[in-house]
């Protein structure tokens, strides 16, 4: 599945709720469902900063496809990190850089989060995309 189709799956999921409070009863739900981290990885290097919440953040890759696995200490945080997990889990450094994560603003996500969770979103697609570009160029280094 692309990035583009697991988004539109997102995003149609979240077409089945009417307000933002079953919306954000859904994220929490969503949070218990995250790949989680492994503890000895919850270090401060795997800390994503700019975020209200602690939230931690790894990236594997088997030198085509990267993985992420996370954790945070907030239940709507934890539910957020899932959806850009989900959507861009399994895919290459180029899809992932390359991907425009419109789900995003297309169900609302931004703008309702305090401002201090929505810079914390930023900062987490930014460290997801920072991971992809890192392993690109370790790739294109071994090449």
């Amino acid at each position: 599945m692309t990035i583009a189709e697991k988004e539109e799956q997102i995003i149609n999921e979240f077409r089945f709720f009417d307000d933002w409070m079953d919306k954000y009863n859904y994220i929490i739900d969503l949070g218990k469902s995250l790949p989680m981290i492994d503890e000895k990885l919850k270090t401060d290097s795997n800390l994503i900063k700019g975020c209200q919440s602690r939230v931690w953040l790894n990236a594997d890759f088997d030198g085509n496809v990267i993985t992420f696995t996370g954790d945070s200490d907030a239940v709507i945080t934890k539910g957020i990190a899932n959806l850009l997990v989900r959507a861009l889990s399994g895919h290459t450094p180029d899809e992932i850089l390359n991907a425009e994560l419109s789900f995003v603003d297309k169900i609302g996500l931004k703008e309702h989060l305090s401002p201090t969770r929505s810079n914390g979103l930023v900062s987490m697609i930014k460290q997801m995309k920072l991971y992809a570009l890192a392993y690109k160029t370790k790739a294109s280094l071994k090449s």
